[in-house]
């Protein structure tokens, strides 16, 4: 688990702000928004990601009969705020033995979501044959939310792309057969949105898929 900030495309070190640049800096992908380091998933760890957050929290909420938040992760400063925030849940997938799913939401350009989806970022546009009908749909904050298949990922996992209140919203499920909750009509909550409720929610140990 790391413990300072790093690139959110590629992992890498970050440069912090300083005398010759007033952001963080990669080596590789020049000026970016650093990416948080993750720490074990809890109701106070979720909520300083919603507090500081600029864009969505999305999470299927209320989760799903025997599923548990696994993690949550940030990519902004506190001069920023959070420019891209991924939440993490695991539980019985729908056609047997466990799933994973994380659900991240992004501004233009950060690259954290194409990141976890395992392709060349940073959004996943060149990826979407938005032509062609969505095979995804989820409810994003009680709006219908259509979600294109995103080509060119790993086989390990199915990756499912769209746009909700004006930014990306990525869902890439473990394995790829998990893919299956996207056909159905996934509901996702912004927590920035859900108050108190969120005290209740269940947290399972870290995914790993949250430190990729």
């Amino acid at each position: 688990m790391r413990g300072e900030p790093s690139c959110p495309k590629c992992g890498g070190r970050v440069r912090a702000p300083g005398l010759f640049s007033d952001a963080w800096q990669c080596g590789v992908h020049g000026t970016v928004h650093p990416l948080q380091p993750v720490i074990p998933p809890s109701v106070e760890a979720l909520d300083v990601v919603v507090r500081r957050a600029q864009v969505p929290v999305w999470m299927p909420w209320p989760l799903p009969v025997g599923w548990l938040f696994t993690g949550v992760a940030s990519a902004g400063d506190s001069r920023t705020g959070g420019r891209a925030t991924a939440v993490a849940c695991s539980g019985p997938g729908p056609l047997g033995g466990m799933g994973e799913l994380l659900i991240v939401a992004e501004e233009l350009g950060v690259g954290l979501g194409a990141r976890y989806a395992g392709i060349e970022g940073p959004d996943p546009g060149p990826y979407m044959s938005v032509e062609k009908p969505p095979q995804g749909k989820v409810l994003a904050a009680g709006r219908p939310t259509p979600m294109w298949h995103v080509t060119g990922t790993p086989d390990d996992r199915a990756v499912f792309a769209g746009e909700a209140r004006g930014l990306w919203v990525w869902a890439i499920a473990w394995p790829e057969k998990a893919g299956l909750l996207l056909y159905d009509e996934l509901i996702l909550t912004d927590l920035r949105d859900a108050g108190a409720e969120t005290d209740l929610l269940p947290c399972g140990a870290l995914s790993p898929r949250i430190l990729a």
